[in-house]
């Protein structure tokens, strides 16, 4: 099968650091490689691939901004989409925009969604609906107004995260440094459990972070910024216990498979995907409030590391995604 994975074009396929989209669409497109599967990447320049790379830009547009965001992706759907003859199936995993050409190609289309930045973008979903393919990322991330080909999770690299069975003392936070992920929460929880943190990640809002992070910095409370591949699974690995308390309805959370990948539990607001990811009390805690989630930290011990290692390796791993896909795209193209 002659495959085309469209991956957006704001960062590197696969991401040096941030990137969750690139980074899936990557996976996928390995995958089918590794199927014997004939696939082309259209993402940046310097993304990296197995298969044949396509590309309108030589770097993304958060890492050059000296380009413009709409130019490129405008570019980027359309080089695509003018070549869709040549492929028998479009993997979107770029959002609505692609979907705005589905109906002047012939080559069948599925769009992955990754999530809705906001309601207001589902009304481009439901004009679709009818002669599209839709995959949600997570049961919970599902819009009632739309119809769905099926549910695949979300599929790691588990060769690149190391079980580790014997953890440092610190609590971690690895995410976007954001209101949504809870980042000031996670500081209220280890100052409450009298626990060192460390805060990995890229800052998203500035004024949050002068705000609501900056001011608790000490020897108890580290910004240690972003973490690459390498340092991601070093911190991930040693930690006592990975941080989720997030104050939106997430899709899915890339960080806590691969925290529990390394076997790592997760303490975690319940919201959106995460009771979909975590087995409560079994490879981490679901809990509702700062409290719950101190209490969590105390109750950490109970959770056996190792199942928590087999569990994410069962769920989230590259495999089972691409094999999940394989069968939908037989399924589009008879």
């Amino acid at each position: 099968m002659k495959i085309a994975v469209l991956s957006p074009v704001a960062w590197r396929t696969p991401p040096r650091h941030y990137g969750p989209w690139e980074q899936i669409a990557s996976n996928i497109a390995e995958g089918m490689i590794a199927l014997g599967e004939d696939v082309t990447l259209f993402a940046t320049g310097d993304s990296i691939t197995a298969g044949k790379l396509q590309s309108i830009c030589a770097s993304g547009y958060e890492e050059d901004r000296n380009q413009d965001a709409k130019v490129l992706e405008c570019l980027h759907i359309s080089s695509l989409m003018e070549r869709a003859g040549e492929f028998d199936l479009i993997h979107n995993n770029f959002d609505f925009l692609p979907l705005t050409y589905s109906r002047l190609i012939k080559t069948p289309v599925i769009t992955t969604i990754h999530g809705f930045s906001s309601q207001k973008i589902v009304q481009v979903y439901k004009k679709y609906n009818s002669t599209s393919n839709y995959v949600s990322i997570s049961n919970s991330d599902r819009s009632p107004e739309l119809d769905y080909l099926a549910t695949v999770y979300n599929g790691l690299d588990v060769s690149g995260f190391e079980f580790n069975d014997k953890p440092d003392d610190y609590l971690l936070y690895f995410g976007r440094i954001h209101p949504d992920k809870g980042t000031a929460e996670a500081i209220q929880i280890a100052l409450k459990a009298k626990r060192r943190l460390l805060i990995a990640g890229i800052i998203q809002d500035e004024g949050y972070y002068k705000q609501k992070v900056e001011p608790f910095l000490n020897d108890q409370i580290q910004f240690i910024g972003q973490a690459g591949p390498e340092k991601r699974n070093e911190l991930l690995g040693k930690a006592f216990a990975l941080l989720h308390p997030i104050s939106f309805n997430e899709p899915f959370g890339m960080s806590i498979a691969e925290g529990m990948l390394c076997g790592t539990p997760v303490i975690a607001f319940n919201k959106g995907s995460m009771p979909e990811l975590i087995k409560d009390t079994q490879t981490g805690f679901l809990v509702n409030t700062v409290d719950e989630a101190v209490e969590a930290v105390n109750n950490i011990p109970t959770i056996k590391r190792f199942d928590c290692r087999t569990w994410a390796e069962a769920n989230f791993s590259k495999e089972k995604m691409v094999n999940d896909y394989w069968e939908l795209y037989k399924r589009i193209v008879h």
